[in-house]
């Protein structure tokens, strides 16, 4: 099965939400334990899209199964948020190849590195960002949960020659 990774469209915004629901549930996070929100969705468009972000879909065959977003936090960095993969088509790379989509579609957009969290129950999500050469900046205690957050250089930095 080959994924195929493209922007979002507002068609798309029932199923991500359903997706996103699906992936929380998975790794025993609800609505109301400090991390858990889904406010963002109807309004992609303008959190993602509309203020130099982007927000891609990644199918197999017609069935979207994985997702993920970039949000800017300032002219040098964006947020990765919602990077999700249903649990039927996990362990097969597409964690991995949505988040590698994001980080390139962030150096296209001209950020220098990504930021993002997750929390200790998303084991896969902590690890998939250690392969990918992500380094933990904190972690913070939210209600019973830890958030870990870390971020990624995508330009190395500038060598001066003396």
């Amino acid at each position: 099965m080959k994924l195929k990774i493209r922007r979002y469209r507002w068609s798309d915004l029932d199923t991500i939400l359903s997706l996103h629901q699906i992936c929380l549930a998975g790794v025993g996070l609800v609505p109301g334990d400090g991390v858990y929100y889904d406010d963002d969705f109807p309004r992609i468009q303008e959190i993602y899209l509309a203020c130099g972000g982007d927000f891609l879909v990644g199918e197999v065959g017609s069935r979207v199964v994985a997702m993920g977003g970039l949000k800017p936090v300032d002219t040098r960095t964006a947020e990765v948020c919602r990077l999700r993969v249903h649990p039927e088509f996990q362990r097969r790379g597409f964690g991995a190849a949505m988040l590698l989509a994001l980080e390139q579609r962030a150096m296209e957009l001209g950020f220098h590195s990504v930021r993002g969290d997750t929390t200790l129950n998303q084991e896969a999500a902590l690890a998939l960002y250690v392969r990918q050469g992500w380094r933990e900046l904190s972690r913070q205690q939210v209600g019973d949960l830890i958030v870990v957050y870390g971020e990624k250089r995508l330009f190395p930095p500038a060598v001066i020659e003396l």
